[in-house]
This record gives C-alpha cells, structure tokens and sequence, in this order.
C-alpha cells in the first residue's frame, strides 16, 4: 500500500493537525471492515497497527485490514475459539484467562486501537521492556487503566464512553460491532480540535510500541505453560517514564479520569 502503517502516517503527518475527528474516520474504516468478517462469523484475531494499512499518503487515504494468517471462522456459541493468538498490547482479558472465546475479542483489540489513536499509546503496556509480564497481564485481566488528563483532557466523553465499552472485561457485556457502527460518535460531527500525539511521535516511545507488536507476533501461538509464566520486571516502560514526566509538568487543572 502506497500509504503504509497507518500510525507512521499519523507521525509524518506535520501540514494538517490530526484532531478526533480523523481518528473517528479510521475507527470507522476499522469497523466497518471487522463488521464485514464478522457477518461472515470470522474473527480476525490479530488487530493490530501493522496490520492497518492506507492506500495513499493523502488525507483521503482507504485504510485496508490486512493480514489474514490467525481469522478463523466460527459460531460464538456453538465453535468458540480456544487456540491462544493475541498481539500482547491488544489481548483480550478472556484470552489472558485460558478461557474459550469468540468474535468479541476483535472488539477489544478494536478499543485498544482507538486508544491509542486518541492519545499515542495503548492502554495496557508492559511495565518494563519484558514484553509478557505479569504488570501487562494483570492489568488486562482486570480491565485496568487510565485516561490521563495530560493526554485526555481535549477528548470527548463519548469517545471514552466507547472505549470503556468496548474494554469491557466480560466479553458478553461488551458493546457490541453494531452498536459501535451506530453510535453517535462515528455518525455525528465529532470534535476538529487537534490531538496531543507527541508520544506517539516520540521515537523511542514509537520503538518500544513497534517492539510490543513485534514481540507478540513471535510468539503469538503460546501454549497455556506460556500464558502462565513468570517474569520479572526490572523497570519502568518509557512510556511510564515519560507519561509521569508529563504529569509533573502539568498545572493542577482537572482531576484524572479513571476507569
């Protein structure tokens, strides 16, 4: 694709601000295309950055599902999934669980994406440069994380309303392909106000988020003895680091929101 990775674009892209309403555009060209598999009782199963491609590098780039390797067609109830595939940054808490599941596992990857095409970074990453543990796992289990003010201000509550649903840690609450396709934020006018990506931008931060993608794409076929390993956490992540170098950098303006 002439375009490339999308997230790449979002880096380059220096003219025109990126705001939330462009993000609204890609979730909707994202949905639109897990819809269309999912119709079909197919589940992707690898939601990811590099597998979101544009087909140029203009402002009225298709972006395109790529990557096909791990769909799997199935009923949710009757052929649930059981083989454990996930992008570690993009795991669904059901997966993580060694849990049978289905189809709605596309949902969560898809709220992870949004996340971090709100703000520059996901909501669950590893606490160190380990890339599978335990902090990453926990976390996603529980279905824990932020929306910092520092990043988060400037974006509406209806986006974070559809992430919240669609990170629903039980799989049978969360918000379903077409209730997203239909809600008011991708079908009404949503905010042009830019959108602080300089973490996303950052290139080391970049580096760690590109690593987690690729990491996970090594060992992403992991029996249950791997789900349940044990490993150390020697530091903090970049991202902690500069996420809680922002912070102090901050006025004391607004609380932080959490979920």
């Amino acid at each position: 694709m002439e375009g490339g990775n999308l997230f790449k674009y979002i880096c380059k892209r220096n003219k025109e601000p990126y705001t939330e309403r462009d993000a609204a555009r890609y979730i909707w060209m994202i949905v639109q295309a897990v819809n269309h598999l999912h119709t079909m009782n197919i589940a992707h199963r690898d939601l990811k950055e590099d597998n979101l491609l544009l087909t140029n590098d203009r402002n009225d780039a298709i972006l395109k599902l790529c990557d096909f390797g791990f769909a799997k067609k199935g009923d949710n109830q009757l052929l649930p999934f059981t083989t454990p595939l996930f992008p570690a940054c993009h795991v669904a808490p059901e997966i993580l669980a060694r849990e049978k599941y289905d189809k709605a596992c596309d949902i969560w990857s898809m709220g992870v994406i949004m996340y971090i095409l709100l703000c520059g970074y996901p909501p669950f990453y590893p606490e160190s440069e380990q890339q599978l543990s335990p902090h990453i796992k926990t976390k996603t289990r529980a279905g824990r994380y932020e929306f910092p003010d520092a990043e988060w201000r400037n974006i509406s509550n209806e986006a974070k309303s559809i992430i919240r649903r669609m990170l629903t840690v039980d799989p049978t609450s969360r918000i379903t392909i077409g209730e997203i396709l239909t809600s008011p934020w991708l079908t009404e006018l949503t905010s042009e106000r830019p959108i602080d990506m300089t973490v996303l931008q950052d290139a080391e931060t970049r580096q760690q988020l590109q690593a987690a993608v690729a990491s996970a794409t090594d060992t992403q076929r992991l029996t249950d003895d791997d789900l349940g390993i044990k490993i150390s956490a020697p530091g903090k992540s970049r991202i902690d680091k500069r996420a809680a170098k922002k912070k102090e950098q901050m006025p004391p303006t607004g609380d932080t929101s959490f979920t």
